[in-house]
């Protein structure tokens, strides 16, 4: 049996503590702040509650896999999933729109097709088509699987089958965006595909074409919600780690992580407390994780932090107490597209400008467990912000929030009216990491789960796989086998 200490408490560094106890070691957890979730948290105030991290669940095997693994009791008895459909739907500047079902491609054709007219369905199918076909080959390396110590195989080629003769191919592999702009054509299906990369702050024209798994994840595997917030996700990964003897200590601040005879052996807590472990699994920024030790992580040639996850803006979000009950047929998400998308690209190097409104992403849950009464809506806007645009202006973060308000006035009857008061999430702003991307010469690739420093680990979002919650469960699993399995674990057959 080892020991385990896991530096921070977010879902990936839960799902790896997890399964680490079942495995049977000793883990214990220490979070600096005063909870557990990491970005999956919630602000409470006069009866009305809110995600401010994700508010839905794409891909929910990943957490029913960690709940099999960890005990007898399935996901579904520790929460309930709800499948959300229409999955989206979207507004237009122009005044057009289009639902999207759930998980069912007849139907999406068809509304693609009543929305914009033939032949967009035909052309999303085929372009879905090719992306599939990107999701089986990379979704191994890039998902089930530790990272390839010959990891510049994944970067040199993107999977993605661009359409021969296009004259995609001649110079170079296609960014996202010329690939949809060759393949799809229609503006409005463009913007609407496009939409999948801009929701991890990905400018499409700089992603590469294997980013069509984006769109594709969504739509093979469907979108979920959480009845009472994705909150209720986190509370059940950590009453599951400590239903396995899990030891949690908060605010507990690692300030270094213990080497002794060149491996991990321990961390150091800001009291002068040191913690001895056999392991350290890292649920940290790979950044941050540099400053905890005098060992150098990383040489030259291996995998950097993703260039997106640096460049990335923030996932800007407004809270809002609705009076009101929402409106019967009411979509639970609608994504509202601005009038001007190249000056929204623009914004995400060059920073915010007042006159640009952003894509902006409207969550409308309806769920009782949400609002003080059947007579109240709480709604959550978001939209990915340049970082520029939420530091410590006042003024610049309450105009760009107006900007979302705005925005969400179509998705929304009657909303400013309605709006009792609006909220601003507090702490510094949360990165939108993408999953883990091939091919553009691994700039989308994020750092190894195994550091240079044996019995140190990475965890979470900003380590292989990648981000979103799916990908910080999966890295969880990641974890976990190589530390029961050794450096010879391949990930799950």
């Amino acid at each position: 049996m080892a020991r385990i200490a896991v530096i921070g408490a977010g879902m990936g560094a839960m799902a790896a503590a997890a399964r680490l106890a079942v495995a049977g070691h000793r883990v214990a957890v220490f979070e600096r702040t005063d909870t557990y979730g990491g970005q999956v948290r919630r602000f409470v105030r006069d009866g009305f509650a809110f995600d401010t991290g994700p508010g839905l669940l794409p891909l929910p095997a990943v957490y029913r896999d960690l709940f099999v693994k960890t005990g007898k009791q399935p996901l579904e008895e520790c929460v309930e999933l709800v499948q959300v459909d229409p999955a989206v739907r979207h507004v237009f500047a122009d005044g057009t729109s289009v639902a999207l079902p759930n998980v069912s491609r007849a139907g999406v054709v068809e509304a693609l097709d009543a929305a914009f007219g033939a032949p967009a369905g035909e052309r999303w199918g085929a372009f879905l088509n090719r992306a599939r076909d990107t999701w089986d080959r990379c979704r191994r390396p890039l998902l089930e699987e530790p990272l390839w110590p010959n990891w510049e195989v994944l970067a040199e080629r993107d999977p993605y089958p661009a359409v021969r003769g296009s004259g995609l191919l001649r110079r170079r592999p296609p960014t996202f965006a010329e690939v949809t702009r060759r393949e799809l054509a229609e503006p409005h299906l463009v913007a609407l595909v496009e939409s999948s990369l801009l929701a991890h702050g990905l400018d499409p024209r700089a992603a590469p074409a294997s980013a069509a798994v984006l769109p594709y994840m969504e739509q093979a595997f469907g979108t979920w919600y959480v009845r009472g917030g994705i909150r209720e996700l986190a509370r059940a990964v950590h009453e599951r780690c400590r239903a396995r003897r899990v030891k949690f200590s908060f605010g507990a601040e690692v300030v270094s992580v213990v080497e002794k005879d060149g491996r991990a052996a321990g961390v150091e807590l800001a009291d002068g407390t040191r913690v001895a472990a056999d392991h350290v699994v890292a649920g940290i920024d790979p950044l941050r994780l540099q400053q905890l030790t005098a060992h150098r992580l990383q040489a030259e040639g291996d995998v950097r932090p993703a260039e997106g996850a640096e460049r990335n803006g923030a996932r800007f979000t407004v809270l809002l107490a609705l009076r009101g009950a929402r409106e019967a047929g009411a979509v639970h998400r609608t994504v509202v597209h601005p009038a001007d998308r190249k000056a929204e690209l623009d914004a995400l190097d060059s920073g915010p400008n007042a006159g640009v409104r952003p894509t902006v992403t409207v969550l409308r849950p309806g769920d009782p467990a949400l609002v003080p009464d059947a007579e109240h809506e709480s709604v959550v806007l978001s939209s990915v912000a340049p970082s520029r645009a939420v530091l410590a202006d006042p003024a610049g973060t309450q105009a760009y929030a107006d900007q979302l308000v705005s925005a969400a006035e179509s998705a929304v009857p009657g909303l400013r009216e309605r709006i009792i008061w609006r909220e601003l999430p507090d702490g510094p702003p949360v990165s939108a990491a993408h999953p883990a991307l091939a091919g553009a010469g691994g700039r989308f690739l994020y750092p190894s789960n195994s550091t240079r420093l044996p019995g140190l680990h990475l965890v979470g979002g900003s380590a292989h796989p990648g981000g979103g919650l799916p990908h910080a469960g999966m890295s969880g699993a990641l974890v976990a086998g190589l530390i029961v399995e050794g450096p010879e674990f391949r990930g799950s057959q």
